[in-house]
C-alpha cells in the first residue's frame, strides 16, 4: 500500500475517533459522527471538483495543489498527459519526415484508408495520377484509376507483383501496388512506360520473327523429307540428312510454341466460353504420348467424366499435353504417371503427377519463364523448346486460372492447373472413372 494511502486511512480513522471522543463529552455520538464524516465527504468533493475542472481546461491552467491520494491521482494523470504529448510530437514529426522525404521520391505514393479512400499523396503520385490535393481527398482511388485489372487486384491487395496499367492518354503505362499498413494501405505508383514499350517491341519482334521463319523452314523441312526419302542418296549422306530432319523439326517445334505463346500474350480478353470434353482430350493426348516413344511410362487415370470446362479447346488442349509431354519426357519407362481431373467448391483441377527426376527447389519460382530450363543438357536431348509452361501459364491466365507446381528432387512432379467454378459445366449423366479403373 502507498504512503499517500496508509496516510488517508490514517487520517479517516482520526476522525472518527475524534468524533466519538466530541461525542462522549458533549453526548449525541451518532450527531457528530454525522458531522465529521459529512466534512470529510465535503473536502472530497471539492477536491474531486477541482480536478475535475483542472482535466477539463488543464491546457490552460496550472494542476491543483492537492495532498495525499489526490495529489498521487493528478501528479500521474500529468504524467500521462506528459507521455502522451511526447508521443504525439515524436508521431508528427515522424509523419513530417515521411512526408519530406515521400515528396522527394521518384515514385508516387499514396495514403488510402480501410474503405481505400484517398488519405494523402506525394507529389510524384499526383503528377502520375493526376490527383488534386483538395479534390480528391476522401475519393476511392477506383473512381480516379479507373481499369479494370487495378479493381480486381484491390480486392486482394498485397498479393502478387502488383498490377501494369495503362493511363487514360494511352501513352503511359503505371506499375501500381499495393501493401496493406495495419488498418489503411500504401499504394506505390512506379511509371514503367519505357519498360513496356521495349517489352512490347521484343513481343513484336519475337512474333513477326517466327511468323517469318515458318515460310522457309516449311520449305527446308519438305527438301530435307524429300532428301530422307530419296533411295539413290549415298550412305555417307544417311546420318547427316537424319540429323537435319530431326533439327529441322525441333525448329519447326520451336517456331510454332513462340507463335502460340505471342498470340496468348497479346490476348487481353478472357477465353471463350466454348464447352471443352476434357476427360476425352486427356485419353486423346495420353493414346498419343504411349504411341510417340518405344517405351513409356505407365500412365494411371482419374477423370472426373461428368466435369466439363467451358472455355477455349485449342488453348485447354495446349495445356494438358504440354504437362503431359513434361512428364513423359522425364519419367522413366518404370516410372508411373497420374493424371487427376476433379472438380470441387473452388473449381476444377488439372493435376499431372509423375515419378520422375524431380525438381531442385531454387528452381520452382522460374519455371514459367521463357527458354528457362534446369537441365539445360537433358532438356537439348530431350528436344524440348524451353516454352511449354510458359504457353500453359499465359493460357491459364485466359481462363481465370493458375498453375500450381510441387516436386522433390529425384522423387517426381506433381503440376496442377486450377480453374475457377464459373468455368465449370456439369454433365448429370456421365460416370467418374475410379483410378483401380484406369490403369493405362
Amino acid at each position: 500500500m502507498s504512503p499517500a494511502w496508509t496516510f488517508a486511512l490514517a487520517r479517516l480513522a482520526g476522525a472518527l475517533l475524534l468524533a466519538v471522543a466530541l461525542g462522549l463529552i458533549f453526548g449525541e455520538i451518532r450527531l457528530w459522527l454525522t458531522i465529521v464524516l459529512g466534512g470529510m465527504l465535503t473536502w472530497q468533493l471539492l477536491n474531486l471538483f477541482r480536478l475535475q475542472r483542472w482535466l477539463r481546461h488543464h491546457s490552460q491552467e496550472d494542476p491543483p495543489d492537492l495532498s495525499g491520494v489526490w495529489g498521487e491521482v493528478v501528479a500521474l494523470i500529468g504524467r500521462i498527459d506528459r507521455r502522451k504529448l511526447y508521443h504525439k510530437r515524436r508521431v508528427m514529426q515522424l509523419l513530417r519526415e515521411f512526408r519530406r522525404l515521400s515528396s522527394v521520391l521518384p515514385d508516387g505514393v499514396v495514403l488510402l484508408s480501410s474503405g481505400r479512400e484517398i488519405i494523402w499523396f506525394n507529389r510524384a503520385a499526383a503528377l502520375m495520377l493526376g490527383l488534386r490535393r483538395k479534390a480528391d481527398r476522401g475519393m476511392p482511388i477506383e473512381n480516379l484509376v479507373r481499369q479494370p485489372e487495378f479493381s480486381q487486384y484491390l480486392k486482394d491487395p498485397g498479393s502478387g507483383a502488383g498490377v501494369v496499367v495503362r493511363m487514360r492518354d494511352g501513352e503511359r503505362s503505371l506499375s501500381l501496388i499495393v501493401i496493406p499498413a495495419g488498418e489503411q494501405l500504401l499504394m506505390l505508383a512506379r511509371d514503367v512506360t519505357h519498360e513496356a514499350r521495349v517489352e512490347q517491341m521484343r513481343k513484336d519482334f519475337v512474333a513477326n520473327a517466327s511468323h517469318e521463319l515458318r515460310s522457309p523452314l516449311t520449305v527446308i523441312a519438305g527438301y530435307v523429307d524429300q532428301l530422307g526419302d530419296e533411295n539413290n542418296l549415298g550412305s555417307e549422306w544417311r546420318e547427316p540428312v537424319i540429323d537435319m530432319r530431326q533439327q529441322t523439326g525441333r525448329m519447326r517445334e520451336i517456331v510454332n510454341d513462340l507463335l502460340e505463346l505471342s498470340r496468348l500474350e497479346v490476348s487481353a480478353d478472357e477465353a471463350p466460353l466454348l464447352p471443352v470434353d476434357v476427360p476425352g482430350l486427356i485419353d486423346q493426348l495420353v493414346r498419343e504420348a504411349k504411341a510417340g516413344i518405344p517405351a513409356p511410362p505407365r500412365f494411371e487415370l482419374d477423370l472426373d467424366r461428368g466435369c466439363r470446362l467451358m472455355g477455349s479447346v485449342r488453348e485447354i488442349h495446349s495445356v494438358a499435353a504440354n504437362l503431359i509431354s513434361n512428364a513423359v519426357k522425364f519419367t522413366p519407362a518404370t516410372g508411373l504417371i497420374t493424371v487427376r481431373w476433379a472438380r470441387d467448391q473452388d473449381g476444377a483441377h488439372l493435376a499431372v503427377a509423375d515419378t520422375g527426376i524431380g525438381i531442385a527447389r531454387e528452381h520452382l519460382p522460374r519455371l514459367t519463364e521463357r527458354f528457362y530450363r534446369v537441365d539445360r543438357a537433358r532438356a537439348r536431348a530431350s528436344g524440348g523448346s524451353g516454352l511449354g509452361l510458359a504457353i500453359v501459364k499465359h493460357a491459364l491466365q485466359r481462363h481465370g486460372g493458375r498453375l500450381e507446381v510441387e516436386s522433390v528432387e529425384d522423387q517426381g512432379s506433381t503440376f496442377t492447373a486450377h480453374f475457377p467454378a464459373r468455368r465449370l459445366a456439369i454433365v448429370s449423366d456421365a460416370s467418374v472413372v475410379s483410378r483401380a479403373d484406369a490403369i493405362l
